[in-house]
């Protein structure tokens, strides 16, 4: 089965308990709102609204090790990732490095 990116190891949704939980580990980005907008690990901004879109601004939860290496759904093993550096990053776990920004 494909799963789709941004989704637990079954292919569902995550609950909205999680993602706000995911959404607070990102990086603070002043003079944002923590609420509203954030950078991921590779220094992307996100917005909080744009959770699951293709936008500028849109992340993903993602797996840290990949589910397809047996990580788990557990919050220590899921980041918020702005979903161009999701898609770049795959499952090229543990050499994985962020989309270069032209």
């Amino acid at each position: 089965m494909l799963r789709r990116f941004g989704t637990t190891a079954t292919g569902a949704s995550f609950t909205d308990a999680v993602i706000e939980a995911v959404w607070s580990k990102g990086k603070p980005e002043p003079p944002h709102p923590l609420t509203t907008r954030r950078r991921d690990m590779c220094g992307a901004s996100m917005q909080r609204y744009a959770y699951g879109t293709e936008t500028l601004y849109g992340w993903e939860i993602d797996h840290l090790m990949p589910v397809s290496k047996d990580g788990a759904d557990d919050l220590g093993n899921l980041q918020p990732l702005q979903w161009e550096n999701n898609r770049y990053k795959s499952d090229n776990w543990p050499n994985w490095q962020c989309k270069k920004r032209s």
